[in-house]
């Protein structure tokens, strides 16, 4: 027996079910398009502003000296490997569709403890000469300790973000604004 008889329907039941069928993966697709969600797979900065709450941190970022060297995935995706890069992207990602569905944004966001060990990793892996530099040693003979039982922003608070404290923390900031994926015709 084919695959194809075994799970077809009765024949009263094709249009409809075709029809059904049809209706849910078009609404599906446009639902995936509407919600930009192609643009998440990228690497682009502008891609954080579609949700508006990361306006601040998008707007700090850029007017620091992290913009010429790195994008949003460079501090906050881990780089170990490409399938764990994608896995952190979109557990992350559901979290934070799943907050703004829900209508649940705090007034001020704070990253999660996986973001931090994430965020600390690529300190590390961007400035590890920092590190070992001999002329940082010299300053302190306390480096050692320093270097490796604290966080890179128990020092560097505002790097590269500087002072974000809420959605009005930078009332003059100017942030691309994503592009309706509305059509024309459906917003009349």
């Amino acid at each position: 027996m084919s695959l194809f008889k075994k799970f077809a329907p009765p024949p009263k039941l094709l249009f409809p079910v075709v029809t059904l069928t049809g209706i849910i993966v078009g609404i599906g697709l446009y639902t995936f398009y509407i919600s930009r969600a192609p643009s998440y797979l990228s690497d682009k900065p502008e891609t954080c502003v579609n949700c508006h709450i990361m306006a601040p941190q998008y707007a700090t970022w850029f007017h620091s000296s992290h913009r010429e060297r790195a994008h949003c995935n460079d501090c906050h995706v881990p780089h170990n490997n490409i399938a764990n890069k994608y896995f952190f992207k979109a557990k992350d990602g559901l979290r934070h569709a799943t907050i703004f569905t829900l209508r649940a944004e705090p007034q001020v966001i704070f990253i999660k403890n996986a973001g931090k060990e994430v965020v600390q990793n690529n300190c590390i892996r961007c400035h590890k000469e920092l590190l070992f530099d001999y002329r940082m040693m010299a300053k302190t003979t306390e480096f050692h300790h320093q270097r490796t039982d604290r966080k890179c922003w128990d020092c560097h608070r505002e790097t590269p973000h500087g002072r974000v404290n809420s959605l009005s923390s930078v009332p003059d900031a100017r942030v691309p604004l994503p592009e309706t994926p509305v059509p024309e015709w459906l917003r009349k």
